[in-house]
């Protein structure tokens, strides 16, 4: 049974993730198209039409993608967790309904009205409805929230006859931890685009594409990435010091805190024995995590071991801790990630204020690269999310191990786990060969803004 929940759960992350590759970019450059055709219909200027063309075509490739690799999802719910599903179905159903009946129908009615619409519809019309997708797009990652954050704080609720039912329908939409984990998320999307957009636009200058739509791009994909860069940070220490009050096993885990400390020292780098449930060797910063926690030096953070003798005592016997090292070193390489990105930033708008950006060979170097940070903080960010609150599925209701579904076989899970990994492969080639032939476009495609053969300035 221990071998079919893990497969089971390695299966769900495999999918999980993959599909979440797609999902910030998606609602990221959504809003970025959208910001660009509203300044081509107040300007009439064909370099803003240009570059929505342009990232249009990598922001349908990606919306595509996103769509077939979340139909999966779905799916294993009911095939290899249907005893979850039974247990939650009359709240987590409702989020999920929502988001297909409307954010989803939103988006598709409108994408096809943008993408089939130029010159057939009012420029008016036509910005309007890619606005109806971005919104729409931050709209479908609510109700997919709201149905995760129940699983994180469950609220709104009663439980009757062995399965929990929702109670009130207010008290879902404004649970405390969607109210901080919503703005995190969509703060991060839009990082996830901006980063992009400047690696993509890096990649163009490298190739000597200078021109204006590329310089255009590129500076505001860097305006865009500083603010997103500092949104997501300042969003992320509100999401953590909820987690510190309301979720403290996840804080804790996710710092290898293992004993209660006032205050409580923030650990730089930790060699963790869980066997031995301490930390052998640790570099730490004394007060900072009180510090971080509360905004004082004086304050204290719980730790694993006393919260775990609070629960056993809550919930009897058994171990009420997340795997500490996984929690420790992903939450270290998405604030890690996040530091680079915000360096990064700074140095890119510092050098195209001194209009020296296209010399920086090696910046912009670093800015296509730069373009995984997003996706590794993302990733890093839904592991520590998702595996910190084990054992729970909804924590305080429902353990993982009695989520899985009763009838689900070993041989299922291994055929099917292949499957996916073999065709997600092919569509992971398939992407990267499209957006390659489409990123190409704008090195070798004409530009009818240059005039003469010279190039337009960057900070045009």
């Amino acid at each position: 049974m221990d071998n079919i929940i893990n497969l089971a759960r390695w299966q769900f992350a495999i999918t999980t993730i993959y599909h979440f590759f797609f999902v910030p970019l998606t609602i990221g450059l959504a809003f970025y198209l959208a910001i660009m055709e509203t300044i081509y219909v107040k300007t009439r200027n064909e370099k803003y039409k240009k570059m929505v063309k342009y990232w249009g075509k990598l922001f349908l490739i990606n919306f595509a993608m996103g769509v077939v690799t979340g139909l999966v999802q779905e799916f294993q719910f009911g095939m290899n967790w249907s005893t979850y599903s039974r247990y939650v179905g009359d709240i987590f159903g409702v989020p999920l309904a929502i988001e297909a009946l409307l954010a989803f129908f939103l988006e598709s009615t409108f994408l096809g009205i943008w993408v089939f619409g130029w010159e057939k519809v009012s420029k008016k019309i036509h910005l309007l409805s890619i606005w109806i997708v971005s919104i729409a797009t931050m709209i479908s990652a609510f109700w997919i929230l709201t149905a995760n954050s129940f699983m994180n704080n469950p609220v709104g609720y009663k439980i009757n006859n062995g399965r929990a039912e929702m109670t009130s329908f207010t008290a879902l939409i404004t649970n405390g931890h969607l109210l901080v984990q919503f703005p995190h998320t969509i703060a991060a999307a839009l990082c996830t685009g901006a980063f992009f957009i400047v690696g993509v636009s890096a990649y163009l200058l490298l190739k000597n594409r200078n021109t204006a739509w590329v310089a255009s791009s590129f500076k505001i994909g860097m305006v865009m990435a500083l603010i997103s860069t500092l949104l997501v940070i300042g969003m992320g220490d509100l999401q953590a010091k909820y987690l510190v009050k309301n979720i403290p096993m996840k804080m804790a885990a996710a710092e290898a805190l293992w004993n209660t400390k006032d205050p409580a020292p923030f650990a730089v780098v930790a060699i963790i024995d869980e066997s031995s449930k301490k930390n052998v060797f640790e570099i730490t910063i004394p007060k900072l995590l009180t510090f971080m926690s509360y905004d004082s030096f004086t304050g204290k953070v719980q730790g694993i071991n006393q919260l775990e003798a609070k629960y056993e005592k809550q919930y009897g016997p058994g171990n009420y801790t997340p795997p500490v090292t996984l929690s420790f070193y992903t939450f270290r390489i998405m604030v890690g990630a996040g530091i680079l990105m915000l360096i990064l930033a700074f140095l890119g708008l510092f050098f195209l204020k001194k209009g020296t950006m296209v010399s920086k060979k090696l910046l912009l170097k670093l800015m296509v690269f730069a373009i995984a940070l997003p996706y590794i903080a993302n990733s890093c960010g839904w592991i520590l999310t998702e595996t910190g609150r084990s054992p729970w599925i909804v924590i305080g209701l429902l353990k993982i191990k009695d989520a899985v579904s009763p009838t689900v076989s070993l041989g299922y899970l291994i055929a099917s786990i292949v499957t996916f990994a073999v065709l997600y492969t092919v569509l992971a080639i398939i992407d990267v060969m499209l957006m390659v032939k489409f990123i190409k476009v704008g090195d070798t495609g004409d530009d009818s803004n240059k005039k003469n053969g010279e190039e337009e300035s960057l900070w045009i």
